[in-house]
């Protein structure tokens, strides 16, 4: 008898034992799971901050931000557009020919009305022979273009097709030839600006009774940069023959 009852108390007691190793472990491994739940929390946010900004960090935001382009009339205004936040605040504006005078050329300047981003047309003969048209942006400093920045390559079309239009950032990497690329339609105004991973950067729609061509939205993830996208933006506009052309 008292060896069954010896055996019954080593049984508790190991059972007991058991039981809080097993418990130690579920602790452990939820403590494992959390941890590395937070590292992917943390990663995820990490991977906005660490976007390289193409004109300036001061144009990035830690989250989406929601942006409203409204066309200006050429006859009251010289054309181009005006940009605007959730406060109907001017944040970016875009002069074109209207304005500048020139064809091919526009003008990015932020809320201040300081000329940010310089883009041009390449032309010339070996623009002429090449089945792209070249777009090239440069940041400006002390109102004059100064460091090239992006380069976009429109292509023309071909037998009636026409491929997608993409974005390179300078500098240029090795085993690379885009950084982005615009998929949908802008004239439709129901297109994105994709990373080279597929990733959306900026969202381009309408929504509203008084949204169209002269009024619609432009939607920017966190980390991108905000002018850059309008940069691309005034090109498209101009591909299409809109505000920024004569």
């Amino acid at each position: 008898m008292r060896a069954t009852h010896a055996c019954s108390n080593d049984s508790i007691y190991n059972s007991r034992e058991i039981g809080n190793w097993e418990g130690s472990l579920i602790d452990h491994n939820i403590d494992r799971i959390s941890e590395e739940g937070r590292k992917i929390e943390v990663a995820a946010m990490c991977a906005y901050t660490a976007l390289t900004p193409v004109v300036s960090k001061i144009f990035c935001s830690s989250s989406h931000a929601v942006l409203m382009v409204r066309r200006r009339p050429p006859a009251v205004n010289g054309g181009g557009f005006v940009v605007t936040d959730r406060d109907q605040r001017v944040v970016f504006s875009v002069d074109g020919c209207g304005i500048i005078g020139a064809s091919g050329q526009l003008i990015v300047r932020d809320g201040d009305g300081t000329a940010i981003l310089f883009i041009h047309k390449k032309g010339g003969v070996v623009q002429a022979l090449s089945i792209n048209n070249w777009w090239k942006g440069y940041l400006m400093e002390y109102g004059e273009p100064s460091k090239l920045v992006f380069s976009l390559q429109d292509p023309k079309p071909v037998l009636c097709m026409k491929g997608d239009v993409r974005v390179t950032v300078e500098p240029k990497g090795r085993r690379r030839h885009w950084d982005y690329e615009v998929t949908g339609s802008f004239a439709q105004r129901a297109c994105a600006v994709k990373s080279r991973a597929g990733h959306v950067v900026a969202q381009i729609g309408v929504k509203g009774m008084m949204a169209g061509k002269d009024l619609y939205h432009v939607v920017v993830q966190p980390g991108y940069d905000q002018a850059f996208v309008v940069g691309v933006i005034a090109i498209l506009d101009n591909i299409h023959g809109e505000s920024t052309r004569c």
